[in-house]
């Protein structure tokens, strides 16, 4: 005979769920606040779950994370409907020891996250909402084309290097790079000993050019992404910064989100990824390379937007030769996308255009 659940037991009580997410699967692990309820295998959708909770810990505070990965935010937004506060974590933000290290398994995995819920050892990610997301999504696939077609054209030139076929002095590297009508040209009369050859060449070429088309359509979707309410007033102030185009702003704008969830500079640096590894024990301190981590797109349009203010704005152009004198170009460069980062967000804030030469 089964017994019934007290529905008052419970009441404010809070209970953790850590969710390993899988395709197919969820794998489950249920806390209080002194005791541990069971870890199980669930069906992967959020209706279910809040069922079972609602069932066995009626009028409980339910509180839920997982990682964020190829399932997105759909199932958070799902269950912050049904009542159970979700959160998600970065993986790498997952407290793990060396025994979970090399025994890893989903059951351990969704124990360590419940775990980690439980004792607020974390800051969740921020949560877009889905237009943002949707826009993400479009300015990405806009990025993996342009990447797509960067490779085909490394690996045509890598192939004429192969056979030992240098490109003709007439074509500059800007021809070259972009792949201008006359250097196609030259690509498909090119004559080659064997069939094989010219087939794998030709088809690089077809590849190419239909990549390129698709970028041409995905430029103009994202130029009318930019015009889009919530992001025009913010991009026009963002096309007043020296080296900042539509691509970068709009970039920014969708990476970003809302510039007032980030409270201090440092902040922001972190999650783009402008800010040092660092490893100190005692009174040793060495700082390495920049981070790996944060959004490496936003970090390359930044530092190379920052190659072009030093060119365009007097203050900047002062700050990066009294930089010089003391580091490498490439370091100095760093803390100068740092400070027109700095910059950006005060313009942002105070929606105000920017200004050249000015100290900051």
């Amino acid at each position: 005979m089964q017994k019934k659940v007290n529905k008052n037991f419970f009441d404010g009580q809070p209970l953790y769920v850590g969710i390993d997410c899988h395709k197919k699967s969820w794998k489950v692990s249920i806390m209080g606040e002194y005791y541990e309820h069971k870890t199980f295998s669930h069906n992967p959708d959020p209706n279910e779950l809040a069922r079972y909770l609602n069932k066995n810990f009626p009028g409980g505070k339910y509180q839920a994370v997982y990682e964020a990965g190829f399932s997105g935010f759909g199932a958070c937004r799902q269950m912050k409907e049904l009542g159970i506060d979700c959160k998600v974590i970065h993986p790498s933000d997952v407290p793990t020891n060396q025994k979970e290290r090399y025994q890893k398994t989903d059951k351990a995995d969704c124990r360590k996250l419940v775990r980690t819920l439980r004792n607020k050892e974390f800051q969740s990610i921020d949560i877009p909402d889905e237009e943002l997301e949707a826009d993400r999504s479009l300015v990405r696939q806009r990025f993996r084309i342009m990447k797509d077609l960067t490779r085909i054209k490394h690996r045509v030139r890598s192939l004429l290097f192969q056979y030992g076929i240098e490109i003709p002095e007439r074509f500059s590297q800007h021809q070259a790079r972009y792949w201008s009508k006359p250097y196609l040209n030259w690509l498909s009369e090119l004559t080659y000993e064997h069939e094989s050859l010219k087939l794998t060449m030709d088809n690089y070429i077809r590849y190419g050019q239909l990549l390129r088309k698709e970028l041409l359509l995905a430029d103009r979707q994202v130029r009318l992404l930019s015009q889009k309410p919530r992001y025009i007033q913010n991009f026009k102030l963002l096309l007043t910064v020296p080296g900042i185009g539509l691509m970068t702003a709009i970039t920014f704008l969708v990476q970003i989100g809302n510039i007032d969830r980030f409270k201090k500079l440092d902040e922001l640096c972190s999650y783009i990824g402008l800010i040092p590894s660092m490893h100190g024990s005692g009174d040793r301190m060495v700082v390495g390379k920049m981070s790996k981590r944060g959004r490496k797109i936003l970090k390359i349009m930044l530092i190379e937007a920052s190659w072009i203010a030093i060119r365009n704005d007097p203050a900047m152009m002062a700050k990066f030769s009294e930089l010089i004198k003391q580091m490498k170009k490439n370091k100095a460069i760093i803390r100068i996308a740092r400070k027109l980062l700095s910059r950006i967000c005060y313009i942002l804030r105070n929606q105000q255009n920017y200004q050249l030469g000015v100290v900051a």
